[in-house]
């Protein structure tokens, strides 16, 4: 009896679920805050074996939804760790994105297909580290076109 209703609910969440629809990684409410007052910090230390992050974009501008896509590279024999991958929208204050992002995430990179977010750029900071605990970061803007 408990193994038919569990089906049951099953098909019903499948029947009733609709089409998928996009994951909102900015929302309005987050666009409209303001930028970061002066510079946008970046970590670079000297010479590093630190893992690397490559934003792969399509090109300069994009509509939403869009495909985000995330490259990471390790060196020396290490692997990406991706419990330590920490996605931010850099504004005043910054919002963390990871949650949103945190399901997308692979050893190799972030292939999110469907981001929604509202028109504009938006400056965000992906920070990642290797098993050997060294650290990588990417800074990267968003454009996003109205429809």
């Amino acid at each position: 009896m408990k193994r038919q209703i569990c089906f049951g609910l099953v098909v019903a969440a499948i029947l009733f679920s609709g089409p998928s629809r996009a994951t909102q990684l900015i929302t309005e409410e987050e666009a409209k805050l303001p930028p970061p007052k002066g510079a946008v910090a970046a970590d670079r230390r000297g010479i590093l074996r630190g893992p690397k992050v490559e934003f792969v974009s399509s090109s300069d501008s994009v509509s939403s939804p869009m495909r985000l896509q995330l490259k990471f590279e390790s060196f020396g024999g290490a692997k990406i760790d991706p419990e330590s991958v920490k996605v931010t929208f850099l504004r005043t204050p910054n919002v963390d994105l990871t949650p949103r992002v945190k399901p997308f995430v692979q050893a190799d990179g972030i292939n999110m297909q469907d981001a929604e977010l509202p028109p504009g750029e938006y400056t965000v900071r992906v920070d990642i580290k290797d098993s050997d605990g060294r650290p990588g970061t990417a800074i990267f803007t968003l454009k996003v076109a109205p429809k």
